[in-house]
């Protein structure tokens, strides 16, 4: 019996309710109480009160169905954080239709991927998206098009649908009968390391995503995100929104990531909680977004690693957490209440069941021993229903006992907390050497000479590859690649030595602005052309929504 078969045959958590009913329940116990605020960096800010944010929907969602879209239908959504993002995904849910979210820094021959692998019925996009979308998606029905470029002031005119034509009368929605094990959404992994799958969500998934990380963030309806990560990824979509609707707590959702507003848009709103990864972290800890303000609401921090050393400056304790999009919320926690090991992810979620195995993929790795990280959970509950069109890649993601197969390596210590170490597809095999990137990252950035390090391996003839480093310096200096090689060279075996240090002034990103090492490999040859590489990484920054909006 398939999974969702089974699911649909016994009671669980969420048996007879979705998405939708969610909405539904928060528009009466919570309907003048603001759900969210857009705050755009041109342009004033609007809120809409729970009541507003259903009604926006259910119109949505009854123009879609006047549009033929129906239960299991795909939907695309092509946007980036914007109101219209918001109520599309939860239009979406009213109706059955899947909402696939895919990342707006993709180009085209990504978009046409994307296109093929969902076959998506109809899309809502940008203006300056439109063309791209059309063009790469040859099925589409129609696409309805915004009357601006989100984040953007003003209107752009185009001769697509608008997305205010879509919007119908609210009362002529037919929602569809509750099925948590429906798919209701697809997520596309940020394929760093190999081609982007579809991660498919049921409403079950959602809900869970709503509920669990709510409890986690220790979530009231007092507590208000400060939302800049992309709607059309996990972090935002579940860690905030859906949390912030399961406890009926407000979101500020911003175009993108803005060191230079962060504190003004922070107390502006009264925000209480804010999730820090890489550029948004690296501007918090150095001090970039100004003075701390003495009376600012802060209370938690999320990341990466729990009780960081800046906590004691800001007064607020960071939660550390892991999870993916497969896992839906987090598999390791911190505590909002007590002390956790510093710098570790935290413990094993009590809602999840964990493992770190030896190569062997059975046997328990000792205290202080670095090993693979299984997570078992309920596939379409509290793990992804599937990997979308890929059921050889699904299967293949379980071992033979049910674990889930995240591919990260971690160290488990004595006390119970786990730390990070890499990604087991980010080790290099240098002769018959194992070597992780990550060692000599954090070698590299402890010198004190680099913002950020990025290790890769590059193929040699006699030890199959050999690692290269690419750094941002802190300053220029003539020296840099031979500081950094001596330091390596005091403190790693000299195997683990970089065999080259290239100089650049900025990485190639993927979502949420981790790095992707799959271009870096591509240049990291003696011979390759890395100012060219380098030009379009510098490009591409500026349109990234997971970049800084100075």
């Amino acid at each position: 019996m398939r999974n969702d078969q089974l699911l649909r045959s016994r009671t669980h958590t969420f048996s007879g309710a979705d998405v939708w009913d969610l909405v539904r329940m928060r528009a009466q116990r919570s309907a003048d109480r603001i759900a969210f605020v857009w705050h755009p960096y041109h342009g004033s800010p609007r809120e809409w009160t729970y009541r507003e944010l259903a009604t926006d929907a259910a119109g949505l969602a009854a123009g879609l169905q006047r549009r033929g879209v129906g239960p299991g239908q795909r939907v695309l959504i092509h946007l980036d954080n914007c109101p219209e993002f918001v109520i599309a995904w939860y239009a979406c849910a009213a109706i059955g239709a899947i909402a696939v979210t895919t990342n707006t820094r993709s180009v085209a021959d990504e978009m046409r991927y994307f296109s093929e692998d969902s076959q998506p019925a109809c899309a809502i996009t940008e203006p300056r998206f439109a063309e791209m979308i059309a063009a790469c998606a040859p099925q589409l029905k129609w696409q309805a098009v915004l009357d601006h470029n989100a984040g953007n002031e003003g209107p752009v005119s185009r001769d697509d649908d608008s997305f205010t034509s879509l919007a119908g009368d609210p009362g002529d929605l037919s929602p569809r009968p509750p099925d948590p094990m429906a798919p209701m959404s697809v997520q596309y992994t940020s394929g760093t390391t190999s081609r982007p799958k579809g991660v498919v969500w049921t409403h079950a998934n959602a809900l869970w995503a709503a509920r669990v990380n709510a409890v986690h963030e220790d979530l009231h309806p007092s507590d208000c995100h400060l939302t800049y990560l992309p709607l059309f990824h996990v972090n935002a979509l579940g860690y905030q929104m859906l949390a912030s609707m399961w406890v009926g707590s407000r979101f500020v959702l911003v175009p993108k990531w803005s060191t230079s507003r962060f504190w003004d848009v922070s107390m502006q709103h009264g925000c209480t909680w804010v999730s820090l990864m890489g550029l948004s972290a690296r501007a918090l800890a150095s001090g970039a977004t100004g003075e701390i303000p003495a009376g600012h609401s802060y209370r938690l921090f999320g990341s990466g690693v729990c009780d960081t050393p800046m906590d004691d400056a800001f007064g607020v304790k960071t939660i550390g957490w892991w999870g993916m999009t497969e896992t839906i919320s987090h598999g390791i926690v911190g505590n909002p209440y007590t002390p956790d090991h510093p710098m570790s992810m935290g413990r094993a979620a009590p809602e999840y069941k964990i493992a770190v195995v030896r190569d062997d993929g059975v046997t328990p790795v000792e205290p202080e021993e670095t090993g693979h990280l299984l997570v078992k959970g309920t596939p379409g509950l509290s793990l992804f229903a599937e990997y979308l069109n890929q059921p050889i890649a699904t299967a293949d993601s379980f071992d033979d006992r049910g674990w889930f197969r995240t591919g990260d390596k971690v160290t488990v210590h004595a006390d119970g907390y786990l730390t990070f170490a890499d990604r087991a597809k980010d080790m290099l095999k240098v002769g018959a050497e194992n070597v992780a990137a990550s060692e000599i990252e954090r070698v590299i950035m402890e010198t004190g000479l680099v913002a950020e390090v990025a290790v890769v391996g590059r193929p040699d003839d006699k030890l199959d590859e050999v690692p290269v480093a690419f750094v941002i310096p802190l300053d220029r200096r003539e020296s840099l690649a031979q500081d950094v090689e001596a330091a390596c060279a005091q403190r790693l075996a000299d195997f683990k030595v970089p065999h080259a240090v290239y100089d650049v002034r900025d990485l190639p990103r993927s979502t949420l602005n981790k790095v992707n090492k799959t271009e870096l490999r591509k240049v990291a040859p003696a011979d390759a052309d890395r100012p060219a590489a380098e030009a379009r990484w510098l490009s591409a920054a500026d349109s990234d929504p997971s970049g800084d909006a100075r």
